[in-house]
């Protein structure tokens, strides 16, 4: 009882400190033509200013990307989709997770169960909150993703838990 009371206490922390905003519906076509660091084929390093990010990225997504934000739980049109494609960074166009990979975890975020490379992920320990959680960043940008668990299904295990704002969507 004790260790289930302490788990609905995180879980509230949790809530109150995600996003209050109302989920964006980005237009990523024109965000696209206005972030000279967007790329869907380059691998090189991105290394701007804030200042920079702050002007090629949406309030939302630079609260989330960059300042290490949560949307709230099922706000994410990502994460009921069902379309067949490749999902990318917002911020820096790196292809992430193939459509293949991702599931239904029933968490509120979309999530998935491998990325598409070991270069497409950095992985950093995030304490915050009070819990032990690996946080999940771009591999070009360093922008931040969400988390990586290990409750997810087989072939890995793993539940890669992302914020739909940090993502792009390209149809295959």
């Amino acid at each position: 009882m004790k260790y289930m009371t302490f788990a609905l206490a995180g879980l509230l922390l949790i809530c109150s400190c995600t996003a209050q905003q109302k989920p964006s519906k980005t237009n990523h076509m024109e965000e696209k033509k206005n972030n000279p660091v967007f790329s869907r084929t380059s691998s090189d390093k991105v290394e701007i200013s804030e200042e920079e990010w702050k002007k090629l990225l949406s309030p939302e997504q630079f609260y989330i990307a960059r300042q290490k934000g949560t949307e709230r739980p099922w706000t994410s049109h990502f994460e009921t989709s069902t379309e067949v494609g490749t999902y990318y960074c917002v911020a820096c166009g790196y292809t992430l997770f193939k459509s293949n990979t991702k599931f239904d975890s029933g968490c509120g975020w979309p999530s998935f169960f491998e990325p598409v490379s070991k270069k497409s992920i950095i992985y950093t320990a995030d304490n915050t909150l009070g819990m032990r959680r690996t946080e999940v960043q771009c591999g070009r940008c360093k922008a931040h993703l969400g988390h990586v668990f290990n409750d997810g299904p087989p072939p890995t295990g793993l539940r890669y838990c992302i914020n739909g704002v940090s993502l792009g969507f390209e149809k295959k």
